[in-house]
């Protein structure tokens, strides 16, 4: 845990978030700005900077975050219809908090490319 972390003081219970999913390992919980219906953010509790150095360092972790996100998608409702993960790395693809983390997505149409 590092204590400038944002999603480390999630985890630490520091700072609120609204739960929906926890194991030893994982924590997911809503995402303050949703962009759809079902947005929940799914998180290792152990800090890694993105999704390349969590496969690099922990590939079975790296596992379990899929495997929680597809848990949440069936608990969220969305399992059935469809959903997306979206994993950004790194400033370019938008990553702002540090911490890797899976965005899920569903609850509506966001099938890709828009239009």
């Amino acid at each position: 845990m590092t204590s400038e972390c944002l999603f480390c003081r999630i985890v630490a219970k520091e700072l609120p978030s609204t739960v929906v999913y926890e194991t030893e390992e994982i924590l997911a919980f809503r995402d303050i700005n949703p962009q759809a219906p079902t947005h929940v953010v799914v998180i290792p509790k152990a800090h890694y900077p993105d999704v390349a150095s969590l496969a690099e360092a922990d590939p079975a972790l790296a596992g379990a975050v899929l495997a929680a996100a597809a848990a949440v998608a069936r608990q969220e409702g969305v399992a059935e219809s469809g959903y997306r993960l979206v994993f950004n790395t790194g400033p370019d693809a938008g990553q702002s908090v540090f911490h890797v983390h899976c965005h899920v997505l569903g609850g509506r149409s966001i099938a890709w490319p828009p239009g």
